[in-house]
């Protein structure tokens, strides 16, 4: 759980995202695209854990399709957060409005191959995944997704208390912020291709 909630907690694009979605339409959206981040990182921790050499080195060799794909979303979530106008009221967020926010972000996640080089190091450090125990491994993958989950019930939770004290003037900052810092991870990520 702590290896999932350390990795998760860092406020990167995902936490950025999480924090704009739980502000724009109320805490349940903030951690249904947190449960897409907390399942991804549950992905990679199975591919870590269980010591899936095959399916770890393809996502490697596959990294800058990964990236441009990842980044290029990026950068349209940012462009389309930065000229979104704030709710007047929070949406209603029915199952496919979450299962959308859900996927979306698993999705985002899952094409981040940095990911994966987080995991297999700091379960390389312990000595984790070295064992052919499925049993161990499969409940050190499910304390990954828990720990990350409590990460971004926290976050968007905390969120979702001061979202009522916004005024829409705020809420339209945070969209121009979000948005910018969004489109700049794209950005990055877009150009951490180019082989320079």
């Amino acid at each position: 759980m702590i290896i999932g909630f350390s990795i998760a907690a860092p406020v990167g694009p995902i936490g950025v995202l999480c924090i704009r979605r739980s502000l724009a339409d109320g805490p349940r959206t903030g951690f249904a695209a947190g449960l897409g981040a907390a399942t991804a990182d549950a992905a990679y921790g199975a591919v870590a854990g269980f010591g899936l050499t095959a399916i770890s080195g393809f996502l490697m060799q596959q990294q800058v399709w990964l990236r441009l794909f990842g980044g290029a979303f990026l950068c349209y979530l940012g462009i389309r957060t930065f000229l979104s106008k704030p709710a007047e009221q929070a949406a209603n967020s029915q199952n496919g409005g979450l299962l959308t926010t859900y996927f979306s972000t698993f999705l985002l996640t899952i094409t981040n191959p940095a990911t994966i080089l987080s995991f297999v190091a700091v379960f390389a450090g312990f000595g984790l995944g070295a064992s052919p125990d499925f049993r161990a491994a499969g409940l050190l993958v499910l304390g990954v997704f828990v720990g990350s989950a409590l990460w971004w019930l926290i976050l968007s939770g905390g969120v979702g208390l001061v979202r009522s004290r916004l005024t829409a003037g705020w809420m339209r900052g945070v969209n121009r912020f979000s948005g910018a810092i969004l489109f700049g991870f794209g950005v990055y990520a877009l150009w951490s291709v180019h082989p320079w």
